[in-house]
C-alpha cells in the first residue's frame, strides 16, 4: 500500500500493528448496543483485545482462534465485499460471493493478526465521533514513540450493534484500496481469477513467504 512515498510507508510499518489492532471492534459483548457511542465501542473493544493479547502464554503465542472468533462476529465482511467488488459482486453466483466473503475474510485476519502478535504497549488517544442515522465514524490517534497516526473507523448499525465496514490509516481507506486492485484483476481474470489470487496469497501467508502486512 503506496500514500505520500516511504516516509508514510514506514510510519504506518511502524505503527500498523496498533492499527491492526484497532481494527478490531470485535470483542464488546452482544448486549452492546447501537444507542451506545460508536467511539465507546470502539473505545471498550481494544481494551479487551488488549486483555486477549496481556494473556499470551509464556511462549509469547496468542489465542488467534479467540480474537479471529471475535473479528468474525464483530465486522461487517459482506458489505465490504460488497463495495469492493461493486458490479461484480452483482453479477457474481451466491457460490462466488459465499466464497469470496470468506476467502476475504481470512485474507484480513491473517493479514492483521501478524501485527497484532507485535504489540507492544503503544497507545490509543480517541478524540471524536460523528453519527449520521445509522452510519457513524470513530477517530482515534496511535502514539508511538516516533509518530502520532490517525485511525478513522466507519461502521454501520446492523441488528442492533455498530460494525466496523472500513478503517483508514492515514487517510487510506482499506477499502478503497482492495476496490482498485480486487476490481482490475475482476475485469482481467474474472471472478475465478480473482478467487484463485486470494487463495494464493492465503497459503503464502501461512507458509510464511509474505510479510502478514495490509
Amino acid at each position: 500500500m503506496t500514500h505520500g512515498g516511504v516516509a508514510v510507508e514506514d510510519r504506518m510499518k511502524h505503527g500498523i500493528l496498533t492499527a491492526g489492532l484497532i481494527m478490531l471492534v470485535v470483542s464488546a459483548p452482544s448486549s452492546w448496543s447501537a444507542s451506545h457511542s460508536p467511539l465507546d465501542a470502539v473505545r471498550t473493544t481494544v481494551s479487551g483485545v488488549i486483555d486477549v493479547l496481556k494473556a499470551r502464554g509464556a511462549d509469547g503465542a496468542v489465542d488467534r482462534e479467540r480474537i479471529g472468533a471475535l473479528i468474525r462476529d464483530r465486522f461487517y465482511f459482506r458489505g465490504m465485499a460488497q463495495s469492493i467488488l461493486g458490479p461484480g459482486w452483482r453479477s457474481a453466483s451466491d457460490e462466488d460471493q459465499t466464497r469470496f466473503v470468506d476467502l476475504f475474510s481470512q485474507m484480513l485476519i491473517r493479514l492483521y493478526m501478524g501485527r497484532i502478535e507485535a504489540y507492544t504497549n503503544e497507545t490509543v488517544e480517541y478524540t471524536k465521533e460523528d453519527v449520521q442515522d445509522n452510519r457513524a465514524t470513530a477517530e482515534t490517534q496511535i502514539v508511538t514513540k516516533d509518530a502520532r497516526i490517525p485511525i478513522r473507523y466507519s461502521l454501520i448499525e446492523k441488528d442492533g450493534q455498530w460494525l466496523v465496514y472500513d478503517v483508514a490509516i492515514e487517510g487510506v481507506s482499506l477499502i478503497r484500496n482492495y476496490r482498485t486492485s480486487y476490481r482490475e484483476i475482476h475485469r482481467n481474470e474474472g471472478m475465478n481469477g480473482l478467487l484463485t489470487r486470494i487463495e494464493t496469497k492465503l497459503k503464502d501467508l501461512e507458509s510464511g513467504k509474505q510479510d502478514p502486512q495490509p
